[in-house]
């Protein structure tokens, strides 16, 4: 298989990020819970907010990314595709910088900073080429990038990605979400869900 990875809340969780953040900046009480999607809603209900919010994931993606982690479940995933020589690739929208960052951090830079800290390219790691790692400046461009590759299987958490008209046919879609409608893929709201579709059921 040849299978594509979204990054941003894909691969990586930034969940008590986005938390900590919003609290240490007094966006958010200090007896806030909830996760990146709370934070977002509560932000974008204020007047101003979706600037408030903007600026939170300017932050998080480029300068905070070094305190997210990967989701559950990654780790023992990607393994299992070096192990059995699936080819991984993982392709984004992500542009350069951030549009309300005021520190202009490289979050293309900033993100394989991170990868290289989780191990996804050495040897004794999950050994993924860097050249498999694209980074594209809109949506239509990634979904191009998915196709170019040959991917077999494509994992996002966004629906409207695989509702793209111009998402490949000949793609496989895996959402990674807690619920949603997927015509011809699969819903899964866990990595280990996703690795028994892909794994263990049929191919």
């Amino acid at each position: 298989m040849r299978i594509g990875i979204d990054f941003d809340n894909t691969l990586v969780d930034y969940d008590h990020v986005f938390l900590d953040a919003a609290k240490r900046e007094g966006l958010v009480d200090s007896r806030f819970r909830g996760s990146k999607r709370a934070v977002r809603d509560h932000l974008r209900s204020r007047q101003g907010g979706e600037l408030l919010w903007q600026r939170l994931q300017g932050y998080v993606y480029g300068a905070g990314i070094g305190d997210a982690r990967m989701f559950d479940g990654v780790d023992t995933f990607l393994r299992h595709c070096r192990t059995n020589e699936h080819d991984v690739f993982v392709i984004s929208h992500k542009t350069q910088f951030g549009h309300y960052d005021p520190m202009r951090v490289d979050l293309r830079s900033a993100a394989l900073e991170w990868m290289r800290a989780q191990g996804f390219f050495c040897d004794d790691g999950f050994g993924i080429p860097i050249e498999r790692v694209f980074f594209e400046n809109s949506r239509a461009a990634k979904l191009s990038r998915i196709g170019a590759v040959g991917c077999t299987h494509f994992i996002d958490d966004l629906e409207e990605v695989f509702g793209d008209p111009e998402f490949p046919v000949q793609v496989n879609p895996i959402l990674f979400a807690n619920s949603g409608t997927l015509r011809g893929g699969a819903v899964c709201s866990s990595w280990q869900q996703i690795a028994e579709v892909l794994f263990d059921g049929p191919r």
